[in-house]
Parts: structure tokens; C-alpha cells; sequence
């Protein structure tokens, strides 16, 4: 995608470093000029904020319109159409979407075959349908036993950029809290009592079995092909340093503050969920992400299971954890676009992507404008 010249004027900018009163010029999808003042060409913001296009390392959005309901099933390019009008309406123009791999209940979405949903977005890219770029995010579930042969489509995918080590089983990380668990999987997916106490006690003989060998093939797999390796839910100390040993760059969501310390303590990018900072908390009773900012253990923002909390979650850290405007929507373009190795975007700044959203807000509520992509408009 490249667009014509674009010029933008009188809007509050946002760069790396500050906010400041600029106009932005374009050519050829990239960034050739930020100059002070309000500027007298180009179409006028109105003093409107201008962002860097939003990215988004891990949402399970394109996998709920895969499966809107449990049980049904969504053809993939519509779904991935819907998922992907979402996210460019939020401010989001890059996204990893993120396809969970493996699943011991053959009815679970992460229990088929991702096959036509790759398909999808590698049709839907290369025909230009797409209004964000889209990437994709590998989920593995380690105790699964069909971890290994679900993720045959991935193996050789050009979009893979990215892939998290997970472990679901109930009275651990995420689902320390069993009874947590079982709110979860009896509300949203529907399980009754009896399948939950099933599958409750079938889990940890697949974590016995799987999870180890599951870990080194995957683990060798991304560190031979240099592809990003991110942890899921850390708990405590000691699963960081075992994910840090294997390779991984990236703590996503840890559960507890000494294991945000233990990420901080190796240099991985801190990953958090927004709608836990929206929200004001956790939904299964884990640290809630506000304590991780005001700690300085907070470095990216993860849209999760809502697109638009991405940038609603950059305003509330904002206006209750202390940090800069610039400071927080770094949290949501600048520091997820490094930990994924993609140093083309992420910031206002000439010679970087035309990757751009413009924001007014109403009361505390950031409202997207407009969104341009590599300088041409996708919302």
C-alpha cells in the first residue's frame, strides 16, 4: 500500500517525545516532514491529537468471529473482513492476529485446523482488501496434544511474527484460582458442570505429558526461523526465568507483581491488557494493570478481547498512573512495534510509515476521526 501526497495541518502531534502544535507531510506513504506551528497546507485537524497508527502484538478478536457463538462456526474471509473493519475503526494498523494453537476439547475454536483462516489473511492481503496490515500471532497450548499438528499451517506462513508459549491447565498462572476457571469456561464457552469437571481433571495429565516436549519443538522452532517468543501469564519468579532461558523477549500479561519485577529484572518487554486497565481490574482476580503502571512495570498495552480499550487504556494511563500523553501512546505504537522487531513504525517521525489516527476527545472518551495507512485513508 502507498499512497499519494498527503498533508495534514493544525494538529497537537504526538511524537516520541512531547506534544506539539505541527503539521505532518506525506509522499509516498512515508513520512517526509513534521513541521511546527499549524501550517497552511493540507486538510486541517481542527487541533485534534495526531497518533501513530495503533499496534496491536495480541488480540483474539479475528478468533470471536471465527466462532461468535459456541459451537458456530464463521467462514474465515468474512470473519477476518469484520475483525479487520474493528480494528482499523479503533486506531489499530498493524495487528498480530492472534490464533490460539491446540486444544484438548475438539469443539474449543483453538481445537481446529487454522488452516482456511491463514488462507484468509494471506487472500485478503495480497488482494488489497485489508485496511490495517495484518501479521499473525501463534498461540501455543503446551499441554495440548494436538499442539504440533495443528500448527503445520503456521510452520512455513510468511506472516508468523510472532509466537507465545501458553499453559491454560486450571490451579495455575491465569486460572490459579480454579473457581475463576470454572466461571469462565461454564459462562463464555458454555460448558456445563460436568464437562468442566472432565476436562479439569484430564488437564493436568496433558500438562504431565505435553507441555515439556511441546515447549523445546516450539521453542526451537522461533529461535531457528529469529521469530519473537513472548511468555503467557507468569505467576511467580521462576516461570520468567524459564521462559528468559528458553528465549522469550516478551512477558505477556504476567499475574502478579514479582513476576512483572522478574521480567522487568531481564530486560522483556512488559506486556498488559487494556481492558483490565479499563475496566479497573482484572476478570479472573489477577494483578490489576494499573498497580503494574504506577510500579513502572507496564511498557505495552494488548487490546486482548476489546480493540477499542487500546487506546482508551493509553488515555487512562493518562489520567490515573502519571504518564505523559507521549509517554502512553509509546505503550500502544512505539515499544509493541519494537518488541516485534518492526522499526518502520511506530512513531511520527520523517522516514517512518504514514501510519496515522487522528483523535478528538469527548470528555475523557478518545474518539477516532481518522485513520490512514501508509498514507492513504482506511477509516
Amino acid at each position: 500500500m502507498s499512497g499519494a501526497a498527503l498533508a495534514l495541518r493544525n494538529a497537537r502531534v504526538v511524537t516520541e517525545g512531547e506534544v506539539v502544535r505541527a503539521s505532518v507531510a506525506v509522499r509516498e506513504g512515508r513520512i517526509v516532514a513534521v513541521d511546527p506551528g499549524a501550517g497552511l497546507v493540507g486538510a486541517d485537524l481542527e487541533g485534534d491529537f495526531l497518533l501513530p497508527g495503533l499496534v496491536e502484538l495480541h488480540t483474539d478478536n479475528f478468533e470471536r468471529h471465527l466462532m461468535p457463538r459456541p459451537k458456530v462456526h464463521w467462514p474465515a474471509l468474512p470473519a477476518l473482513l469484520a475483525h479487520d473493519a474493528e480494528v482499523a475503526a479503533a486506531g489499530i494498523t498493524t495487528v498480530f492476529d492472534a490464533l490460539g494453537v491446540g486444544d484438548a476439547d475438539p469443539e474449543a475454536v483453538r481445537g481446529q485446523d487454522m488452516a482456511p483462516a491463514l488462507a484468509a489473511i494471506a487472500r485478503a492481503a495480497r488482494e488489497g482488501l485489508l485496511r490495517a496490515e495484518h501479521r499473525v500471532h501463534a498461540r501455543i497450548e503446551l499441554p495440548a496434544p494436538n499442539a504440533r499438528e495443528l500448527f503445520a499451517p503456521f510452520a512455513e506462513h510468511p506472516l508468523v511474527g510472532l509466537v507465545s508459549l501458553m499453559d491454560h491447565t486450571p490451579g495455575q498462572r491465569q486460572w490459579e484460582d480454579v473457581e475463576q476457571a470454572r466461571v469462565y469456561y461454564c459462562g463464555k464457552k458454555g460448558w456445563s458442570e460436568a464437562k468442566f469437571a472432565r476436562m479439569l481433571a484430564e488437564a493436568r495429565e496433558l500438562q504431565a505429558r505435553h507441555a515439556a516436549p511441546n515447549r523445546r519443538f516450539f521453542c526451537d522452532w522461533a529461535r531457528a526461523r529469529a521469530i519473537p517468543l513472548a511468555s503467557h501469564d507468569d505467576t511467580r519468579p521462576e516461570h520468567v526465568a524459564e521462559a528468559h532461558a528458553d528465549g522469550a523477549t516478551i512477558a505477556e500479561f504476567p499475574t502478579r507483581l514479582e513476576a512483572a519485577r522478574a521480567a522487568r529484572g531481564r530486560a522483556m518487554t512488559i506486556v498488559a491488557g487494556a481492558p483490565n486497565l479499563v475496566r479497573g481490574g482484572s476478570h479472573s482476580g489477577n494483578v490489576a494493570v494499573l498497580d503494574l503502571a504506577r510500579a513502572g512495570l507496564l511498557d505495552a498495552l494488548s487490546s486482548d478481547y476489546v480493540p477499542a480499550s487500546l487506546l482508551a487504556g493509553a488515555f487512562r494511563l493518562v489520567a490515573q498512573a502519571g504518564f505523559t500523553l507521549a509517554q502512553a501512546v509509546a505503550t500502544v505504537s512505539l515499544q509493541p512495534a519494537r518488541a516485534a522487531g518492526l522499526e518502520d513504525r511506530g512513531a511520527i517521525a520523517p522516514g517512518l510509515r504514514a501510519d496515522l489516527v487522528q483523535v478528538r476527545l469527548a470528555g475523557e472518551q478518545p474518539v477516532v476521526r481518522a485513520v490512514w495507512r501508509e498514507g492513504v485513508r482506511v477509516a
